[in-house]
């Protein structure tokens, strides 16, 4: 072979190799524990969130979306995966919850959730005494776009807590969530954003003050969380070599006021990428979780969220939960990783910091 092109095919491998790194170097899991599958075979389970008991971490709860047509709803899950409570509200899609809301004098933790059924915000507070959620719209509220992806933001600084929700066409519209005087929660639109085109995924920061946005064919945009910062984002990183579309679901693992991580699912590639929380949002690298002995792996992740909390016996240093679009065994369901097996396989390896406490802020 001609010495020149040797070389240049040496170089194209060497340049390709580099390119590709991260999809090589993909750190590999394992789910600790995974949930009982929701009841309709179809696309149902969506996006779970995770709520922290307030004085037994061990008996803290997975709350699930099911958008199946003959189980639509939330789905409450132990951290044993098994289901302990469930609504009946509608097509749920994405839900999200904030800690300390205050109503009719009461510090509550609010779940909302968009309901595609009727395109309305639900909203719910968790009974921690039964485990269970408790309806506390004040009316049916009425979202002014066809509603697709939903995440909440509470200002720590002020308090004040928002509904976030996003659809199709790039549209996002910003609810202020508000006592009615009577215990129940209202809501009124203070923002709308444009993006061009479908969104779903979504997290807010609450300290820093930002909001993530995926653009599944895009990427993932970084805005001001508050009603009157810019309507202008940052692309913090586009689908091509960390991400392959569609991009999904997004959450924060917090180790600080300013310290810990973005994560988004990369739906594409069954792969999990992480970027530095702060400043321009540096990449990091990715993970994917895997078959184990007796939990299979994961692949078409939609939602996810993680808490670095101690959570007890199973996971006392943080768990990462995502949503399962292919389960080996039954209907769609939800799988749990504990973080510390997420940190050790990086290196340097990832923040744990189970002691850090977000209710607090």
């Amino acid at each position: 072979m001609n010495k020149t092109i040797y070389s240049f095919l040496l170089l194209c491998i060497f340049s390709c190799t580099n390119q590709r790194n991260n999809k090589i170097l993909v750190n590999k899991v394992y789910a600790a524990i995974e949930t009982e599958p929701v009841e309709y075979s179809g696309d149902s389970a969506d996006d779970p969130c995770i709520w922290v008991h307030p004085n037994d971490p061990s008996l803290s709860l997975i709350i699930g979306t099911d958008k199946g047509k003959n189980s639509a709803g939330l789905r409450v899950y132990d951290l044993n995966g098994t289901e302990i409570f469930t609504t009946s509200n509608g097509k749920m899609n994405n839900v999200d919850i904030r800690y300390g809301f205050e109503l009719g004098g009461d510090l509550i933790d609010i779940v909302t959730a968009g309901e595609r059924t009727s395109n309305t915000l639900a909203v719910f507070k968790v009974d921690s005494e039964n485990r269970s959620l408790v309806n506390i719209a004040a009316r049916e509220i009425s979202l002014g776009i066809p509603v697709y992806g939903s995440c909440m933001y509470k200002n720590v600084y002020t308090g004040d807590t928002y509904a976030i929700v996003n659809d199709k066409e790039g549209n996002v519209e910003q609810y202020l969530l508000k006592d009615n005087g009577q215990g129940l929660v209202d809501a009124s639109l203070v923002r709308t954003l444009k993006l061009s085109s479908q969104l779903e995924g979504c997290v807010a920061d609450d300290i820093l003050g930002y909001l993530y946005i995926g653009e599944e064919d895009k990427g993932i945009w970084k805005f001001g969380a508050n009603p009157n910062d810019s309507d202008i984002g940052i692309l913090v990183d586009e689908v091509g070599e960390n991400l392959t579309a569609d991009v999904e679901g997004l959450t924060i693992y917090y180790s600080g006021d300013s310290t810990g991580y973005l994560i988004a699912s990369s739906q594409g590639d069954n792969t999990y990428a992480i970027y530095k929380r702060s400043g321009e949002n540096s990449y990091i690298g990715q993970f994917e979780i895997v078959d184990g002995n007796t939990i299979d792996g994961t692949s078409e992740t939609d939602g996810i969220d993680v808490c670095n909390m101690n959570l007890g016996t199973n996971f006392s240093q943080g768990i990462f939960v995502v949503q399962d679009g292919i389960n080996d065994v039954g209907n769609q369901n939800f799988k749990a990783v504990q973080w510390e097996n997420i940190a050790s396989s990086f290196n340097p390896p990832l923040d744990i910091y189970p002691s850090w406490d977000l209710r607090s802020n």
